[in-house]
């Protein structure tokens, strides 16, 4: 996975990449006070189309991190839309990608907010993102000695940079303990989620996962595969509480995410999860998943932008 590119989005305009910079003194790097959203775009190669998977949705959730921050953005969602738009096309992307908008805060001081004593600037990344290879293979889990944040403190809800230190921790310490991704706690004892994903488990047929008051990310791919579920799997979908030894009793675990997608848990602490193999219910929401994202199921459509089709209609009109 390559986090370079021929150009970046940076306050108003594309610039090349090596350009895309700001002052060491601004508090988003002091503080890392910024608010951000990891957008997906996927390839369909039998359309020869790149489509963002519900950006509006993720602006959306952008503009509420931003609100508990109090950050003004400078820009209108059509503005950040067609600026993302911009730099994919700037980068010729025609394979699937990652992209992040950000907020931040720029020279002042940790107190200032106001948009007369503080600047709040906005840009954009785009690097390619193909999807793992051990969404095949499942990952090895375990649980974290680090609790989630809590929202009395520096609340989950904000996607904020800052927010992703106490991510650090538990994927350095798992990295250190030979696992992959581990499942965090929250203050109460019950699972929140994972560093960068939220958790689901499948008990007796139901598909369960943490409420967005435990702690977690109101997550857009969470959202998405409780809505395949319902719809396409006829599962009955529920949010509540889960603890710890509930995941070593599961059918079948996985993370989900914008960067995971829908990733196997294989084992946690140790516990095998079911067989021990990805299971049947978490394959086929993947594949619900993969073929909504690329287009390949009209219903789900509208969560979709294409990049190309799109330029080529704007182009023609001009």
């Amino acid at each position: 996975m390559s986090k370079t590119a021929d150009y970046a989005w940076l306050d108003g305009k594309l610039v090349p990449w090596a350009n895309a910079t700001m002052h060491i003194s601004t508090e988003c790097v002091l503080r890392g006070e910024n608010v951000f959203e990891g957008i997906r775009a996927y390839w369909n190669e039998d359309h020869q189309e790149l489509y963002t998977f519900r950006h509006a949705d993720h602006i959306a959730r952008l503009r509420q991190g931003a609100r508990i921050m109090r950050m003004t953005i400078p820009y209108s969602d059509a503005e950040i839309e067609a600026a993302s738009l911009e730099l994919i096309r700037a980068c010729n992307y025609r394979e699937t990608i990652h992209y992040r908008p950000v907020v931040y805060f720029a020279e002042g001081e940790l107190t200032h907010y106001l948009p007369s004593e503080i600047r709040t600037g906005f840009f954009i990344l785009a690097f390619s993102m193909p999807s793992k290879k051990v969404q095949e293979t499942g990952v090895k889990s375990a649980i974290s000695t680090w609790r989630r944040n809590s929202d009395l403190s520096s609340p989950s809800r904000i996607k904020s940079g800052a927010n992703y230190h106490n991510s650090r921790l538990a994927y350095i310490e798992a990295r250190m303990n030979g696992m992959g991704p581990p499942v965090m706690l929250n203050a109460a004892g019950k699972v929140a989620e994972g560093p960068g994903a939220c958790v689901m488990i499948v008990r007796h047929g139901k598909l369960i996962t943490p409420p967005v008051t435990a702690d977690i990310l109101e997550s857009i791919t969470r959202e998405t595969l409780m809505e395949l579920a319902r719809e396409e799997l006829g599962m009955e979908v529920v949010e509540r509480d889960v603890d710890r030894s509930e995941l070593y009793v599961a059918d079948e675990a996985f993370f989900c995410g914008s960067g995971a997608e829908v990733l196997p848990m294989v084992s946690i602490d140790h516990y095998d999860i079911g067989d021990g193999t990805p299971g049947a219910v978490t394959r086929k929401l993947q594949q619900l998943y993969n073929d909504a994202v690329r287009g390949r199921i009209e219903k789900y459509r509208p969560w979709l932008t294409p990049v190309w089709r799109g330029n080529a209609a704007k182009a023609a009109a001009e």
